[in-house]
C-alpha cells in the first residue's frame, strides 16, 4: 500500500448544552476549539496544518464568502493547499475525498476539515429565506418554504408511488431517538413514539415538526494524513476505502425524480466501486437525516433496499439500537445535533465508533463503516466508506 494512502487521524465536536454553545463563541471559536482538539488527539499542532477545508454559511455575505481565507487568517496558517467547496450538507464527505486525494498527490500532508454554526445561539436559521434571485425566483414568491417544503413535495410523492405512510416516516424519528437516549451528548433524549411524531405541529404536509431536524448550534473538525507520518501519531488511524460525489439540481422543480434520491445512487456507487466491499460488509452506517423522507430516501438510493421498500425497512426497527443494520448511532440530526450543515458529524460518529470509543451505544465489532451527506434540497450527495483496518 502506498505509504501517501490518506488516514483519519483526528475528530472532534463542540460539547453542546441545550443546543448551543456554553459561554457562547463566534463560529470561527467554535471551529478553532474543535481543530485544536482534534489536532491534539492526533498528536499534532496548527503548524503542522498545509491543507485547509471549509465550508459553512456562516458570515455570508461578507468574510465567509472566503471562508478558507478567513479561517487561516484566524488560526495564523498559510496552507499550500485549500478547499471551500460548498455543496450543502454533503460538502463534509467530498471535503474528505478531495483530501485524500491532494495527500495521495503531495499537495499537503496534514489536511484540516471544519465546520462551526452558532445559529441556535443567534437565533437565526440562516439556510431558510433564500432570496428570490436567479433559479430561487421560480419557487420562492410562490410560497414555498424551503427547505422543508421540498423534503414535503419528496415525501408525498414517495407515497403516492410506493404507499409508504406517515408511521413509517415516523419510525425513522422513533429509531433515531433510541440511539440519542444511549448518548449523553445528544440534545433530545425523552422516549419518543410514532404516535407523538404524528401529534406534533404539521409543518409542511406530510411532514411533523419531529419529522424535521433539529436547530442547534455545533462545531466539528476532521484531521487527515498519510499512512507514513500516522504511524508515528498517537491516534489510531481510520483508513478511507472509497468515496463518491453527485448533484442533480438546486430548485426543487428541477429534481429528476421526486422519489429517487438519484445524487445519492450516484455518489454510493461510485464509493462502493473504489472500495471494493459489498453492502454486507457494512457494520455501521450513518446518513444525513435533515428529514425523516431524507433517510428514506437514502436507504433506497444506497440499495440497502429496493425502492419503495424503505418504509417497511425503518418500521421494522432493523435501524434501532439491537437491529441488524445499526444507523445513525449518535442520535443524528433529528434528535442529536444540526446547526444548518450536519454532514461532518456522520464522520465524526464514525470514526468513533470504527476506534470503539461509543459507550453504551457502541455497536460491536464495528470494521466498516459508510457515511452519506445530503446536500441542498436533496440536491448534492457524498458517500465515504471507512475502515477499521
Amino acid at each position: 500500500m502506498s505509504k501517501r494512502k490518506a488516514v483519519i487521524v483526528g475528530v472532534a465536536d463542540a460539547p453542546l448544552k441545550d443546543g448551543m454553545i456554553p459561554g457562547g463563541a463566534s463560529p470561527l471559536a467554535v471551529q478553532a476549539r474543535c481543530a485544536k482538539d482534534a489536532l491534539a488527539e492526533a498528536g499534532l499542532t496548527l503548524k503542522d496544518v498545509d491543507g485547509l477545508l471549509v465550508a459553512g454559511m456562516w458570515g455570508n455575505p461578507g468574510p465567509g464568502m472566503l471562508p478558507t481565507v478567513t479561517l487561516s487568517e484566524y488560526l495564523g496558517i498559510r496552507p499550500r493547499f485549500s478547499d471551500g467547496t460548498n455543496i450543502g450538507g454533503s460538502a463534509f464527505e467530498l471535503h474528505v475525498g478531495h483530501a485524500a486525494l491532494a495527500i495521495e498527490q503531495g499537495l499537503c500532508d496534514v489536511a484540516l476539515i471544519t465546520y462551526g454554526s452558532t445559529q441556535k445561539s443567534e437565533k437565526s436559521r440562516n439556510l431558510a429565506g433564500r432570496p428570490a434571485v436567479l433559479t430561487m425566483q421560480y419557487e420562492t414568491p410562490w410560497g414555498m418554504p424551503t427547505p422543508v417544503g421540498g423534503y414535503a413535495l419528496a415525501a408525498r410523492r414517495h407515497m403516492h408511488e410506493y404507499g409508504t405512510t406517515p408511521e413509517q416516516l415516523a419510525s425513522v424519528a422513533v429509531a433515531t431517538r433510541k440511539w440519542a437516549q444511549l448518548n449523553p451528548a445528544a440534545t433530545m433524549r425523552a422516549p419518543l413514539t410514532v404516535e407523538d411524531v404524528l401529534k406534533s405541529t404539521a409543518i409542511a404536509d406530510p411532514l411533523h415538526l419531529l419529522d424535521c431536524c433539529l436547530v442547534t448550534d455545533g462545531g466539528g473538525a476532521i484531521v487527515m494524513t498519510n499512512e507514513e507520518r500516522a504511524r508515528d501519531l498517537k491516534a489510531k488511524p481510520v483508513h478511507i476505502l472509497g468515496f463518491g460525489e453527485g448533484q442533480t439540481h438546486w430548485t426543487i422543480a428541477a429534481m429528476p425524480d421526486l422519489a429517487r434520491l438519484t445524487a445519492a445512487e450516484e455518489a454510493g456507487k461510485r464509493a462502493f466501486a473504489m472500495a471494493g466491499v459489498k453492502h454486507k460488509d457494512i457494520d455501521v452506517a450513518e446518513f444525513y437525516d435533515s428529514f425523516t423522507i431524507t433517510a428514506l430516501l437514502t436507504l433506497e438510493a444506497l440499495g440497502f433496499c429496493e425502492r419503495g421498500e424503505g418504509g417497511a425497512f425503518f418500521a421494522s426497527g432493523r435501524t434501532a439500537p439491537g437491529g441488524d443494520f445499526p444507523l445513525n448511532t449518535n442520535g443524528g440530526g433529528l434528535s442529536c445535533l444540526h446547526p444548518g450543515m450536519y454532514g461532518i458529524f456522520l464522520l465524526i460518529e464514525a470514526v468513533r465508533q470504527l476506534r470503539g470509543e461509543c459507550g453504551d451505544r457502541q455497536v460491536k465489532d464495528a470494521k466498516i463503516a459508510l457515511c452519506h451527506g445530503t446536500g441542498g434540497t436533496l440536491s448534492s450527495g457524498a458517500t465515504c466508506i471507512l475502515a477499521k483496518d
